[in-house]
């Protein structure tokens, strides 16, 4: 393969869909991770770890150090912030799942109440009368 060739076939993988895709969703997550990271770190877990946080004497969570510089303030904040994303992760899919469902209902709403195309009602008639016919004259 020259390299003409491999040229073109990594610009033909770089402009399929997915990949491009891939590249938003990653570019948009990493920016959504930052606005759930700063939601975890400046109001949820002071709200949460804060009263602990104060009747340990610690004002700050990277200072929240148990023995042998282990930083469990850090590990929980990190626990939260994962929660947090995994539950509106799990709220959008669930209503975009939902809102799926009331398309294709609709889908199916619109296809059973759209007009019948005449061609093919005039063809079901006309096989409904020759069959008819057809039994007809069987019979006699």
């Amino acid at each position: 393969m020259t390299n003409g060739g491999l040229w073109a076939d990594f610009k033909k993988f770089l402009m399929q869909g997915n990949v491009v895709d891939l590249a938003v969703a990653v570019v948009i997550g990493a920016a959504f991770g930052r606005i759930v990271e700063s939601l975890v770190t400046d109001v949820i877990t002071p709200a949460i770890i804060g009263p602990a946080m104060q009747a340990a004497g610690v004002d700050r969570l990277e200072n929240f150090i148990v023995g042998n510089g282990i930083r469990i303030g850090l590990f929980l904040a990190a626990v939260i912030n994962f929660i947090v994303i995994a539950f509106v992760i799990f709220i959008l899919i669930r209503a975009l799942e939902k809102a799926k469902r009331r398309f294709s209902r609709r889908e199916a709403m619109d296809e059973a109440a759209a007009p019948a195309n005449p061609v093919v009602l005039s063809q079901e008639r006309l096989t409904g009368a020759i069959e008819r016919l057809t039994s007809t004259l069987e019979t006699r």
